[in-house]
């Protein structure tokens, strides 16, 4: 049965192609990978998402998670996922030999998560979240937490959680009160904690949840806040497992992703939770970002995955839906001629092409920013990996954000192509729809990540991160440029750059001037235009490899798409990159309007 939830060639054009996988398989740590090694791996991930995600994935739905009797019943799948995930090495695959993984580069993982995910998004998040929590542990935890934790979870055998959230505090991680209190070589953990994804489910003998408290005496705010390991049951002297005073409170019931189930945990409500510090006291926010910085580059994948599946659903439809006919010549419609399929009119192919260019962009983005993960970390050079450091701390906010509500516009013209259809539960747009929605809101909101990329990563070290990413989108222009069909668009993009210039000649002094509340007030605008500008960039990218295809008459993908891929660019910049205009007019706008104080402004 063929599955329409993914284009595989795009994926590997950009995984091999465009983003030169072949740059990372180069580097000392990955020896053991090649190109044919990688394939194989893909197409293996490709045949288990096919069998063991995409059947599951609307049941899923119609079955959502929900909470009876202290807990978390789940989807059967979710057990046989853990299982058979854990034994193909999709947990284990970017950890070390020495702990018992398979050593496998980012962008290998990205790619093969990403494929997962646009099978079923309701079922990764469990995997992921599970090597979240085993990265840290393996990171900054001692010999005896590694030794006790980590293997069970790179089997699937354990899950794994981060708790960061509480009832009074979300995004605020400065007001959280969850308590910890020293008992010999452990904490006594007392607290809550919401909106925990899979926080307690049966498809695994154990959860171990990485959670954010407060040694007491610690110092306000996020300077006091530690680390710990908390598993939902712990060994006793025998070696058995028993009760560590975990306790479910329930299940958030969402609108979407109802197969990945969203708990309410409380500890130690009978002084009997026990945890254990990770690293040293009062350095845990510093330790968790490294797993959220990760975990937020997985939400731009999630969602782009979303919403690439969509894509694949509404075209489907569009290319077998006919209904309406072709105009003549004079302008009116011919009722004697057969009706023609909805792929024939402009509109369809409008909204088609805006899913098209939005979800193989934010593929793209996503791809990227996981090769510059790789590097970071693996390149001999400090030198390098520092420039490829700076270049991963650019990018993720946007990583993130684009994708998200981008997806969340992709998708949403995807059921508009269905018509009525897609507003019914008999078609799969609708849940992707609603699954989507949560992007923007996972891992820190847009806003925050707004707040993050024009107020901190913008800026730091004298904007030595803008300034990198700019010399990579002038090499693409450089090449873009050698092609005639693609100079004007070449030349396009390079005034956006200017223009990226003159909106920060113009914000960036009120931050001079202490005025930090002026200087981000249109932060998520800024994410907006730029996110928008870096798309642009990538495009452009594509469209100088297919190019560079055509002319080396290059047949591993067929002629058309070589030339999809360029027409889709010049869609992108007719449709998309010229909204960046109207951005930065109102970003370079000297009116106030949201932060005036002197009056009411809602009534």
């Amino acid at each position: 049965m063929a599955r329409q939830y993914i284009d595989i060639d795009t994926l590997k054009f950009l995984l091999y192609n465009v983003h030169n996988l072949q740059e990372v398989l180069d580097q000392a740590r990955f020896k053991d990978y090649d190109l044919g090694s990688v394939e194989l791996f893909i197409n293996a991930t490709k045949d288990f998402s096919d069998k063991e995600l995409y059947p599951y994935f609307q049941e899923m739905d119609a079955h959502a998670a929900y909470f009876e009797d202290g807990e978390i019943i789940v989807h059967p799948q979710v057990r046989e996922y853990m299982k058979k995930g854990g034994e193909m090495g999709l947990i284990a695959a970017l950890f070390d030999y020495e702990v018992g993984g398979l050593q496998m580069p980012s962008m290998v993982v990205t790619a093969a998560t990403y494929l997962q995910e646009t099978a079923n998004n309701h079922l990764p998040g469990y995997i992921g979240l599970t090597l979240g929590a085993a990265e840290l542990i393996v990171h900054f935890g001692n010999e005896d937490l590694k030794e006790t934790f980590v293997p069970k979870m790179l089997t699937g055998a354990w899950g794994g959680t981060m708790c960061l959230t509480e009832p009074q505090a979300g995004s605020s991680l400065s007001d959280i009160v969850t308590t910890a209190e020293p008992d010999g070589d452990s904490y006594k953990i007392s607290g809550q904690k919401i909106f925990i994804s899979g926080g307690d489910y049966q498809g695994v003998e154990n959860i171990v949840h990485l959670v954010l408290a407060r040694i007491k005496g610690a110092p306000a705010g996020t300077k006091g806040i530690s680390l710990f390991v908390v598993p939902k049951n712990r060994s006793d002297d025998q070696g058995n497992l028993i009760s560590n005073d975990v306790a479910t409170l329930g299940d958030f019931q969402k609108m979407g992703q109802k197969g990945y189930c969203t708990t309410h945990l409380s500890f130690g409500d009978k002084n009997d939770c026990e945890g254990w510090l990770v690293g040293e006291a009062n350095l845990g926010l510093k330790y968790m970002f490294m797993m959220m910085n990760g975990a937020r580059i997985g939400v731009g994948r999630g969602a782009a995955a979303i919403a690439m599946a969509a894509y694949q659903a509404s075209l489907a439809y569009a290319k077998e839906r006919p209904q309406g006919r072709s105009l003549t010549s004079s302008g009116k419609k011919d009722v004697s001629q057969e009706q023609t399929l909805i792929i024939n009119h402009p509109d369809v192919k409008r909204m088609l092409l805006l899913q098209k260019v939005i979800s193989e962009g934010a593929l793209s983005l996503v791809l990227l920013s996981s090769k510059y993960q790789d590097l970071s970390v693996t390149h001999p050079d400090a030198e390098v990996r520092e420039k490829y450091h700076n270049l991963l701390e650019m990018l993720t906010p946007i990583a993130k954000t684009y994708p998200s509500e981008m997806g969340s516009v992709s998708v949403s013209n995807g059921l508009q192509v269905l018509g009525g259809y897609g507003f019914c539960s008999d078609f799969i747009l609708q849940q992707y729809h609603r699954d989507i929605r949560i992007f923007p809101i996972y891992e820190g909101t847009t806003g925050i990540q707004s707040l993050d990329l024009l107020g901190r990563k913008v800026t730091m070290n004298n904007g030595i991160g803008l300034q990198l990413l700019s010399a990579e989108i002038m090499d693409t222009i450089k090449q873009a440029s050698a092609h005639e069909e693609l100079a004007s668009y070449a030349k396009t993009l390079g005034n956006k750059l200017e223009l990226v210039q003159q909106v920060l000649k113009f914000l960036i002094p009120f931050a001079q001037k202490g005025n930090y509340e002026r200087f981000l007030s249109d932060a998520t605008v800024f994410m907006e235009f730029f996110g928008n500008i870096i798309i642009g960039w990538l495009w452009l990218d594509m469209a100088v490899n297919a190019k560079n295809a055509l002319k080396a008459e290059d047949n591993k993908y067929p002629r058309d798409f070589y030339l999809s891929k360029i027409h889709a660019m010049k869609f992108y910049y007719k449709y998309e990159l010229s909204k960046t205009s109207a951005l930065a007019e109102i970003l370079l706008n000297e009116e106030v309007l949201t932060i005036d104080r002197d009056h009411k402004i809602f009534n």
